[in-house]
């Protein structure tokens, strides 16, 4: 499989992020409704948070019971990835908050429907990277069948992906421009083509690994805030129902993928 045809495919299994976000531009949807969605964007990205570490996690477990030298390095940077992805936002969107709103009332408060979105399309970037060098790697040893599923779901779960950052954005008062849908959807689906650029030209199992845990520990930072906006427009009942039908369907997702393959 030549450079290009690789590298298209990455960009296909990139772009379908952009099926799901003409969402947020849905208006006068009941307030139930709204938190409903909200709770399924969270129980997709559950789901993600749990597959990308599982998937960060493997490299590191196996250099451990091969006792490979490579093991504190990789042990590290799962660390450090998982860490500066979950502070980063933590500070970042401190100070945002406090530029905008002053000290006195930046405490505690949730950033706005569009910031989510934006923070949430920034922490798939990273994961979507991880996705696109796989779909790299693999054509470049020739893989072409597993990379042909590869395609097929990464595909599929950027659709629920460009769905989880349009949910909290159908809370924001006024519909947010395609502009701004855009950009969202750049920042997530982009990096899919990009990294299955740079994957087809070397394997590096330390950028796999980073850039994995650098998605994990931006996912746990969106959740809190996903959570903190369902308690706050929602029932129990309502995010509970929705949390659940969300990761069971980006694990179904997870098992079409696996039949495909097998």
């Amino acid at each position: 499989m030549s450079h290009l045809t690789a590298a298209s495919l990455g960009a296909i299994a990139g772009f379908t992020i952009f099926i799901g976000l003409p969402v947020a531009r849905v208006r006068g949807l009941p307030r139930p409704v709204q938190g409903f969605l909200n709770a399924l964007a969270t129980g997709v990205l559950i789901f993600l948070l749990w597959d990308i570490l599982a998937h960060a996690g493997q490299p590191v477990e196996t250099a451990l019971k091969s006792h490979s030298t490579s093991f504190p390095l990789l042990a590290g940077l799962f660390a450090a990835g998982v860490g500066v992805g979950l502070l980063s936002l933590i500070y970042f969107n401190g100070a945002l908050l406090r530029r905008v709103r002053g000290p006195e009332q930046a405490g505690g408060a949730p950033p706005n429907p569009q910031a989510l979105g934006m923070m949430i399309a920034t922490g798939l970037g990273l994961h979507n990277f991880s996705e696109g060098l796989a779909i790299g790697q693999s054509a470049a040893t020739g893989a072409i069948a597993f990379v042909g599923v590869l395609v097929v779901g990464f595909a599929l779960h950027n659709v629920t992906e460009g769905f989880g950052i349009a949910a909290p954005m159908t809370l924001a008062p006024q519909p947010v421009s395609w502009g701004f849908l855009a950009l969202t959807g750049l920042i997530g689906g982009a990096p899919t083509f990009l990294g299955s650029t740079i994957g087809y030209l070397f394997r590096s199992e330390l950028v796999y690994v980073l850039f994995l845990a650098l998605a994990a520990g931006a996912l746990v930072y969106v959740l809190n805030e996903l959570f903190v906006v369902g308690r706050r427009i929602t029932t129990p009942r309502v995010m509970g129902w929705g949390v659940l039908l969300g990761l069971l369907a980006a694990y179904a997702t997870e098992l079409f993928l696996t039949s495909v393959g097998g």
